[in-house]
């Protein structure tokens, strides 16, 4: 069967593939992703890279070429999105990009690290704000997102990313003040 997608390019052989292991790779997804969203979105990027590595590479064990195929573009956007692992995570969900401490050494510690949280999401446009406290906060998709805000996905993905960004900026400066006051 792939032998005929790689020799003729038999669209229909695609059709098949995709619908025997979509259900394997958005497992795999979900498993490294741990986001229904994302791992959506990555299961589709597999099936297209698929059809351009199909045709280049000679497959012996397709099931397990795949499940590698699939791990690697997971492993890959992880390390793209988060290259340091430096966030916070709040009931599983990485949340920041920025360093809080691992261990507080008392609850007041972990109060301050907070309060300078929510404090800089005051802060942001009230774009960001709504997309940060709905995605991180209230664990809402990508869609449900789009959905409560009216946004586009790229909209809500940009005040994701923008959110986080001066989020960081913002812990870090009330940081610095704190320092220079002590």
């Amino acid at each position: 069967m792939i032998e005929s997608y790689q020799s003729n390019g038999d669209q229909s052989v695609l059709g098949i593939l995709f619908k025997r292991y979509m259900p394997m790779v958005y497992g795999t997804c979900m498993k490294y992703l741990k986001e229904r969203e994302a791992a959506k979105d990555m299961a589709m990027q597999v099936f297209e890279k698929l059809m351009k590595e199909l045709k280049e590479k000679e497959v012996q064990n397709f099931k397990s070429w795949l499940y590698v195929l699939t791990r690697n573009e997971c492993l890959m956007l992880l390390r793209k999105n988060n290259p340091e692992k430096n966030g916070v995570s709040i009931n599983g969900t990485e949340f920041m990009e920025y360093q809080l401490p691992v261990h507080h050494t008392d609850e007041e510690d972990l109060e301050n690290d907070l309060g300078k949280m929510e404090t800089c999401i005051e802060k942001l446009n009230e774009e960001q704000n709504n997309c940060i406290r709905l995605f991180y906060l209230k664990k809402k998709s990508y869609q449900e997102v789009c959905e409560v805000t009216g946004f586009e996905l790229k909209k809500v993905k940009s005040y994701l990313q923008n959110g986080r960004r001066n989020l960081k900026i913002c812990i870090e400066k009330l940081r610095e003040q704190e320092e220079q006051t002590y």
